[in-house]
């Protein structure tokens, strides 16, 4: 069973996280998957939009730490972090549908979604910090913008999860959905998303986000210090606790 899985339903492409005996982490491997279904998406004339979802219980708990450290001489090239940038340069729409874990990058790449959908048993965290590392994809840019620079710093330093609806009163999801709908709820949207006139749509995308140069910056900043931070003493030592924990 393919731990990405992808179909293609009425112009929207629906990439499904499928790894739940790992609660989703996600290897190198799924990261290169991922972003070869994006840019395959961009490419096909028939999709619209897309839609990222993950399994009723968990969308993502983050990166698989054994199999990210196998890899651990970070550029832009990386398979994680070529995912992100893949992120950044999309033209068309993305939605997301969140239930149950969204740790680390499963919540930094809402930051990139366009609408997000989540249930009461979605459970945010932003752990970097706590790792001994830095945040990526741009949410030390990102995050601020969206939520103010107070809220980004409880968020970002002290890496408490937090909740849906705290998630919707921040802006990081549209709504909160009752549980069992939120997958229908959020294909339905991307739906609607991928009806609309593509050009027009697409423009659209592109003017609501005139900051994207400086998020590629802020993203290569982040890239620098995550690899620093990568080979440290401190992160060595947490991630060691971390592995051992599990």
């Amino acid at each position: 069973m393919s731990t990405i899985q992808v179909q293609d339903e009425q112009g929207v492409r629906i990439i499904t996280i499928n790894r739940p005996d790992k609660r989703n982490a996600l290897s190198l491997d799924m990261y290169s998957s991922l972003t070869e279904y994006l840019i395959q998406g961009e490419s096909d004339n028939a999709i619209h939009a897309f839609l990222i979802k993950g399994q009723p219980d968990c969308f993502t708990s983050g990166n698989d730490v054994a199999d990210f450290l196998k890899n651990s001489n970070l550029d832009a090239k990386h398979p994680a972090f070529r995912f992100l940038f893949s992120l950044l340069d999309l033209k068309k729409p993305l939605v997301a549908a969140v239930t149950g874990a969204a740790v680390g990058i499963g919540t930094t790449v809402l930051l990139h979604c366009d609408l997000v959908y989540a249930d009461p048993s979605a459970k945010f965290q932003l752990p970097f910090v706590n790792l001994a590392l830095v945040p990526e994809a741009g949410a030390s840019l990102l995050l601020p913008q969206l939520v103010g620079p107070q809220k980004a710093a409880e968020l970002l330093l002290l890496g408490e999860s937090f909740d849906a609806n705290t998630a919707n009163s921040l802006n990081i999801v549209n709504e909160v959905v009752s549980a069992g709908d939120v997958f229908d709820y959020a294909l339905a949207k991307a739906i609607k998303l991928a009806n609309q006139p593509p050009q027009a749509l697409q423009a659209t995308r592109a003017l609501l986000r005139p900051h994207k140069d400086a998020v590629r910056k802020q993203m290569e900043r982040e890239l620098e210090q995550f690899a620093v931070r990568l080979k440290s003493d401190e992160a060595k030592n947490r991630f060691k606790a971390f592995l051992n924990k599990e």
